[in-house]
């Protein structure tokens, strides 16, 4: 039955040879392969077929000259084909024109592409409050279908304690402007001092809010486009607000709005213990008050160790630090990252 499968494969192949004869191709080549000497099995390629259907090399060059013809060259295979079938003449089939084109490198998008410019990557530093902040926009769903409040907040990045916050009707650069000069206000910030960062939203982006900007002498930054990652504080502060476990599916007004929002940023600025600036609140960091609480807290875990130092497998435990400086993509390079704490160094000196 093997040599009668080899015999037959030699015309069908060996495939179509083994269905013909019941025969399994993994016994055909098995058997081969333990002692039979198989009959020569001729491949299909072998037969000579391709070479004869093979275009020559004049007959190549001359449908290459015509795809890149004057005529045709901003025409696609399928359209030149037709085009030649109606003059009565044939070259080759369509996929062969795809083929030689393929072969010779011109298988690519033809026309100008829009390309948009190459946006600069936002990179901020802070080393005190009040340096850099970052605010954005949020909805938050009302009573009925497709109503919404917008909530604008306002995050000092160093200390992540929110300066300013706004529930309202609608987002507009005017109510963005209003709240930003009374938050720069309240904070009693000077010109010069202090670099604000947001996305690239309409208010944020607003004539009102550049013009503002421009005469608190406030530097303002804005994220790349498409990239959510310029913008992590906002970002993570919105998803703290949205995870609360009292965070209600929908509000019932505006005033019921601000009322959870009041109570929340109390709680954000004045109690929650954040991982970013070593377990403190933001309000304790933002006016200067984190050295005493490292303090106390390196007192207690002192005191801690006296009392069961096994426990203390490393020695005299460290209450966490408060971070050096915190970034807005951190440059790769060192001397990047030296020029941008130097202009810091210098600006911090200035109001000093």
């Amino acid at each position: 039955m093997i040599e009668a499968t080899q015999r037959l494969s030699t015309d069908v192949g060996v495939s179509q040879a083994c269905k013909s004869l019941a025969v399994a191709r993994a016994t055909f080549y098995r058997k081969i392969r333990v002692g039979q000497e198989p009959v020569e099995v001729k491949a299909a390629t072998d037969s000579g077929t391709n070479r004869v259907r093979r275009l020559s090399q004049q007959e190549r060059t001359e449908v290459i000259d015509q795809l890149n013809s004057s005529r045709f060259v901003d025409q696609a295979p399928r359209e030149v084909y037709a085009t030649l079938l109606d003059e009565g003449k044939y070259l080759c089939s369509v996929s062969t024109m795809y083929r030689l084109l393929r072969e010779d490198g011109q298988v690519r998008e033809r026309r100008n592409q829009l390309k948009h410019p190459q946006s600069k990557k936002p990179e901020l530093v802070a080393t005190l409050p009040n340096q850099v902040w970052s605010w954005d926009i949020t909805k938050l769903l009302g009573p009925v279908k497709w109503s919404y409040f917008y909530l604008y907040v306002i995050l000092d990045i160093f200390s992540r304690y929110v300066v300013g916050w706004m529930v309202a009707n609608q987002e507009s650069g005017r109510l963005a402007e209003r709240l930003i000069e009374e938050t720069y206000c309240k904070q009693m910030v000077e010109p010069g001092q202090l670099t604000i960062h947001a996305d690239r939203g309409s208010s944020m982006k607003s004539k009102p809010v550049a013009m503002l900007l421009a005469d608190l002498g406030v530097t303002k930054s804005h994220s790349r486009p498409r990239v959510s990652n310029d913008n992590p504080y906002s970002e993570s502060h919105f998803k703290t607000l949205k995870y609360r476990p009292e965070f209600p599916a929908k509000f019932g007004s505006i005033e019921d709005t601000r009322g959870f929002c009041r109570e929340f940023f109390q709680w954000y600025n004045q109690e929650h213990h954040h991982t970013g600036i070593g377990l403190m609140t933001p309000e304790v960091v933002h006016y200067g008050k984190a050295a005493g609480v490292i303090e106390v807290r390196q007192q207690v875990l002192m005191t801690a160790y006296q009392r069961h130092p096994e426990r203390f497998a490393q020695g005299i435990a460290k209450a966490p630090e408060l971070p050096k400086e915190v970034w807005i993509n951190r440059p790769d390079s060192d001397s990047s990252i030296e020029l941008l704490l130097t202009k810091l160094d210098e600006q911090v000196s200035h109001f000093r």
